[in-house]
């Protein structure tokens, strides 16, 4: 699937066929839009841009030097958008490729920075005039909808140290729970990083515009602030998980502590008991009254052994 969006009559038209192509010029041209292309659509844009595109493998290169890179005529971007979802948050890499201020890009999910962006182009053409300013649109959306994906987690994460303070039960569920948003967070920073880096490259490239770089400046800023943030949320779920592990250990000492309690307290008792049962000769033996004195001796331990706990305070 491709979406074309050309000059036509001092405002901008789209197509959804690379046909269109063999009509136009490159100044015509600001945005052409490939989504899960087929190999001849590939093919039809590399003709008219005189251009290879990357491939999907070399988009998903970790290395600095595949994430971004330049000749004399084309700049190649590549770079992760992170989709959201209830179970878990996944990533999904997305090429740009920037040729005489048209720029190309290739994905194969539905984003809706992208959308957002298509939409207001045609709208307001005026505010991006070339494909630098489209891609300078598409990332200044995607930062705002990664500022308000951390601010959902951040009230996440305060629900989850509310119900902590409240004294609700925590098990393994809740855990669990603050383990996944410990994942979901690395993912969001991790995704946020690879802006940090890919903005710096072009900051330092001298192929864009002025005023995309002015931009592209405050637009790390913000950048910056969302890692000391998500750096923020990490260390607030490491102080709530050890939180709830020392409540945990609180519980089963407590609960150690009435067993270790009962056991002694049953010591002596046991040990009168054992003495009382041997097949041997004892005194206090041979009258009607010795099963209750023996029984009263081992009540008065427990309550001598109880009152020795309680004053060593103990209980």
């Amino acid at each position: 699937m491709v979406d074309i969006f050309y000059k036509s009559n001092g405002k901008i038209v789209t197509a959804d066929a690379v046909g269109v192509l063999d009509s136009l010029g490159l100044d015509d041209v600001v945005w052409i839009d490939l989504f899960t292309p087929s190999g001849d659509e590939k093919r039809s844009v590399e003709a008219f841009l005189d251009t290879t595109l990357q491939s999907r493998a070399t988009a998903e290169e970790i290395e600095s030097s595949s994430r971004y890179s330049e000749n004399d005529t084309t700049i190649f971007v590549n770079t992760n958008f992170m989709i959201p979802s209830p179970e878990k948050y996944t990533m999904e890499s997305v090429s740009f490729i920037l040729h005489e201020g048209i720029m190309v890009s290739v994905r194969n999910a539905p984003l809706r920075s992208f959308t957002d962006i298509q939409r207001k182009l045609v709208t307001n053409f005026k505010a991006f005039p070339t494909g630098y300013h489209v891609m300078l649109g598409i990332l200044e959306n995607r930062v705002d909808m990664d500022a308000d994906m951390i601010e959902l987690m951040s009230k996440e994460i305060a629900q989850y140290s509310k119900r902590v303070s409240l004294g609700e039960n925590v098990g393994e569920k809740f855990l669990l729970d603050i383990n996944q948003l410990q994942e979901n967070t690395m993912m969001v920073r991790e995704n946020i990083v690879d802006k940090q880096r890919m903005i710096s490259s072009i900051i330092r490239s001298d192929k864009f515009p002025r005023d995309v770089v002015s931009k592209m400046n405050i637009l790390l800023k913000d950048v910056s602030s969302l890692i000391n943030h998500t750096n923020f949320s990490f260390e607030r779920l490491e102080y709530l998980q050890n939180t709830v592990l020392g409540l945990i250990n609180l519980e089963q000492n407590k609960i150690m502590k009435i067993f270790t309690f009962v056991s002694l307290l049953l010591t002596p008792p046991m040990l009168i008991a054992s003495i009382y049962g041997m097949n041997v000769a004892l005194p206090s033996v041979g009258g009607i009254w010795d099963f209750f004195i023996v029984l009263f001796v081992m009540l008065i331990s427990v309550f001598c052994a109880f009152l020795i706990f309680r004053h060593r305070h103990m209980l």
